[in-house]
């Protein structure tokens, strides 16, 4: 507000002076024509045939008058006289004195038009006037100009002072109006920074009022810029809430993985070591409990055996998908899709026997950048999968193809399909349908999780559609770019 009344102000006197002094050159000029024409109807000199000189009184009293009109007349036989026409209750002539005519003719003698200061009588335009063997002086008073000025100049200076003050309202009603904006930019930004954000579910409800937001204005695209940044802060905290409980799932579904082996561990280890104590007090007639307590621990051992083997399959899974998430454990090389798909049909249909597995492939093979062994893996987990959750005699077919730029490896199978409730989060890790942890089939719920990491680390997609009588996983990968001519 300062800076623009300061700047208003000051063009606002620069127009004052401005028109003052172009006001008063006007005046003067005028001043000026009427010095000159009224000088120009002076009678200096008697009718007859002598043309004697007459007096500035004489010549005032039988010339024109002017209120304040003043006359010098040097006579080379009467000498210097001068008189001033004053207003009273009448026009007189009035004579100068020595000291106002030595002043007139010690400041306009010789020059133009100029302004004098007449002691007694104030200032004056007077101007030098040359008549036969006459010189003179003639003047008129500036008191009326200076007045017309001084009213002008009033008049400019209050008008100033009340568009001074009429700008300072207008100014603070138009910057308090276009703040308002801002206003509540601030006063949202207020109430989001008191929330509690740093965890907990979090829901940030605080937004800029949608009047306030107008992307027409620069404040409003600022309360705009929040609203979105908001939003984003707000997506942002319901993913963090959302991986914070896919993490305690995460730990609690592989405690729960971990710790069933390792149960099953310790139960036949203490079996085993009864055993052994068995066999070492067994006696003669005891011979044949003693072989019993070997047998039990025989079994006791590949039972120990084989739990290891499957908590050393899940710890090698977690590892794998560490580093996926790291981006390590590939190494790219060429892979031929096609002849990975008919080695992993052959291993599937030696594994499930009681499937129909058949195979699509195009006479050309379709070759891909990327890590033979892991994609060897998503093929492997795909026909696993399609193996374990449909009934003998489903038909399985792996179809591989170039499509677009893109290698797509897809896996159909026309079994129950997948329950559109468990769709959602069939790519999670530890995800399984049976929410009991049943181990009917063996499986940890990590071979989808880890067959999306590897392809995401291949910078491709994976996807299913599934509906009941059909269902298809479909592997796109980056296919390899052509050969260069030679």
């Amino acid at each position: 507000m300062a800076t623009v009344i300061g700047i208003v102000a000051l063009i606002l006197v620069g127009s004052a002076v401005a028109i003052g002094a172009g006001v008063g050159d006007a005046l003067s000029k005028s001043l000026n024509a009427n010095l000159e024409a009224t000088t120009r109807q002076l009678q200096l000199f008697e009718p007859g045939p002598l043309q004697n000189v007459r007096r500035a009184d004489e010549a005032l009293s039988q010339g024109p008058q002017t209120d304040g009109y003043l006359l010098l007349v040097d006579s080379p036989f009467d000498g210097v006289s001068g008189a001033v026409i004053v207003a009273d209750d009448d026009l007189e002539v009035a004579p100068l004195t020595s000291t106002q005519i030595h002043a007139l003719r010690a400041e306009a003698a010789t020059r133009g038009f100029s302004t004098v200061r007449v002691p007694g009588l104030g200032s004056y335009r007077v101007t030098p006037f040359t008549a036969g063997t006459v010189t003179g002086i003639a003047g008129l008073p500036l008191s009326e100009l200076e007045s017309t000025l001084a009213e002008i100049l009033t008049t400019i200076l209050l008008v100033t002072i009340g568009g001074l003050l009429l700008l300072a309202v207008a100014v603070a009603l138009v910057i308090r109006r276009s703040l308002a904006p801002l206003r509540a930019v601030a006063d949202t930004a207020t109430r989001v920074a008191a929330l509690p954000l740093a965890e907990g579910d979090v829901t940030i409800a605080e937004r800029v009022p949608a009047e306030e937001a107008d992307d027409r204005t620069e404040i409003g695209r600022v309360g705009a810029a929040l609203n979105t940044l908001l939003d984003h802060v707000g997506s942002s905290l319901t993913a963090r809430q959302r991986n914070e409980e896919r993490m305690r799932a995460f730990v609690a579904d592989a405690s729960h993985e971990l710790r069933t082996p390792l149960a099953s561990i310790r139960g036949y280890s203490e079996l085993s070591l009864r055993g052994i104590r068995q066999s070492r007090e067994a006696t003669g007639e005891s011979r044949a409990l003693a072989e019993a307590a070997a047998q039990n621990t025989e079994q006791a051992l590949e039972r120990i055996q084989a739990q290891s083997l499957r908590m050393t399959t899940l710890v090698e899974d977690l590892l794998l998908l560490a580093r996926l998430d790291e981006g390590k454990e590939l190494v790219y090389g060429a892979v031929d899709l096609t002849r990975l798909a008919v080695e992993s049909v052959a291993d599937a249909r030696a594994a499930g026997p009681d499937h129909e597995w058949a195979l699509e492939v195009d006479d050309a093979p379709v070759v891909v950048a990327g890590d033979a062994a892991r994609l060897h893996q998503v093929t492997a987990n795909l026909l696993a999968n399609a193996r374990v959750h449909t009934p003998a005699g489903t038909h399985v077919t792996t179809t591989v193809t170039a499509s677009g730029g893109s290698a797509v490896l897809r896996v159909h199978d026309d079994g129950p399909g997948i329950d559109p409730a468990f769709a959602g989060g069939l790519f999670e890790r530890f995800a399984r349908a049976d929410a009991s942890r049943a181990r009917q089939t063996g499986g940890t719920g990590l071979g989808l999780s880890i067959a999306k990491a590897i392809v995401d680390a291949h910078h491709g997609t994976i996807t299913v559609q599934s509906v009941p009588g059909s269902t298809t996983f479909e592997v796109r990968l980056p296919a390899r770019p052509a050969d260069p001519p030679a």
